[in-house]
């Protein structure tokens, strides 16, 4: 029987020179050390009930899976963050190169990446929000009294403050090989959905890109935030009506995003309304790599451990089916 007949919808992300994978009832992160031997960790996805029927709601599941999805992530990039800064350490101790630069800068510009990477639905969600309204409205208010231009305006220069970010944070080492586990995240899940056997061979076959990703849902919420904002009822007359109604709606722009993503990723077979999730698979291009046989490797060891300890917690209850992205 295939596995793409399963209703489980797994969902993951890169860490630190490894991947981590959300289950039904447990999240794992796999790392390579330096000595190539893998690293675990483990934490188990307990919820309250009342959080696992808020999302089973539409429009109100989205914003409770990035909450709940960044408060689990953290655990997860901190054990990625503390391995790798235990490897450096021992590495620079033993090179004693004082032209390298400190593992505790490294480290920190690390973690503030990936952490913003995580909260980017909360704290940088807000920034990227309220910036770019901001400078539209100092460039070009006055200029012409079109609302729909006036967002449409804003909405592209939240689009390019967003990729100049990617290509900026890209240039480092580190964030490419980030970028190259984030790819090897999507082609297991691929695979997997496809029903393939996790062997490295078939595993780099397949495309970096999915269509729930989390790059994608970024997408969304400019697309989405164009047409909210440009109703007729969410007018403004100043900048700072025009904030405030921006922070009023993001709760509302983070549902509707998440229900697209979820339409688009539903629709992804069907000739015609598979380009809808496009523009998401576009900014992929940047956000993932091509991963060496190494990197999937250890992908492939994240999931298949997850995919253990699932089986062995098979009494417990899960909710993989509100899993995030890929």
């Amino acid at each position: 029987m295939s596995q793409a007949k399963t209703p489980v919808a797994y969902g993951g992300q890169a860490v630190i020179e490894g991947v981590m994978f959300a289950g039904k009832t447990v999240n794992v992160t796999a790392v390579r050390k330096k000595d190539r031997s893998i690293a675990y960790f483990e934490s188990p996805r307990v919820e309250k009930p009342w959080v696992t029927k808020l999302k089973k709601v539409p429009f109100l599941r989205g914003i409770v899976a990035l909450i709940d999805s960044s408060a689990k992530g953290s655990q997860h990039l901190n054990f990625s963050a503390e391995s790798y800064a235990e490897q450096e350490g021992e590495a620079e101790e033993a090179a004693k190169s004082p032209e390298k630069k400190s593992v505790t800068d490294n480290l920190t510009m690390i973690l503030g990446v990936a952490v913003v990477g995580v909260l980017s639905f909360l704290f940088g969600k807000l920034i990227f929000t309220l910036v770019p309204a901001a400078l539209e409205s100092m460039l070009f208010e006055g200029r012409f009294d079109n609302m729909f231009l006036h967002n449409l305006i804003e909405g592209g220069i939240k689009l390019v403050l967003l990729v100049g970010y990617i290509l900026l944070i890209a240039q480092t080492p580190l964030i490419k090989r980030l970028f190259q586990y984030h790819g090897a995240e999507h082609k297991v899940i691929t695979a997997f959905e496809n029903g393939d056997p996790l062997t490295v061979e078939n595993v780099q076959k397949y495309n970096t890109l999915h269509y729930r990703c989390g790059s994608s849902f970024i997408v969304l919420t400019v697309l989405v935030g164009i047409l909210l904002y440009s109703l007729p009822v969410f007018t403004w007359d100043s900048i700072w009506e025009r904030l405030g109604i921006r922070i009023m709606l993001l709760p509302v722009v983070i549902g509707i995003s998440y229900e697209v993503l979820r339409f688009t990723n539903s629709v992804r077979d069907i000739p015609l309304l598979r380009y809808l999730g496009y523009p998401g698979l576009w900014l992929q291009l940047l956000t993932t790599k091509e991963p060496t046989d190494d990197q999937v490797e250890v992908a492939i060891a994240s999931f298949e451990r997850m995919l253990e300890a699932d089986r062995g917690n098979a009494s417990r209850p899960g909710n993989a089916n509100e899993a995030v992205g890929a």
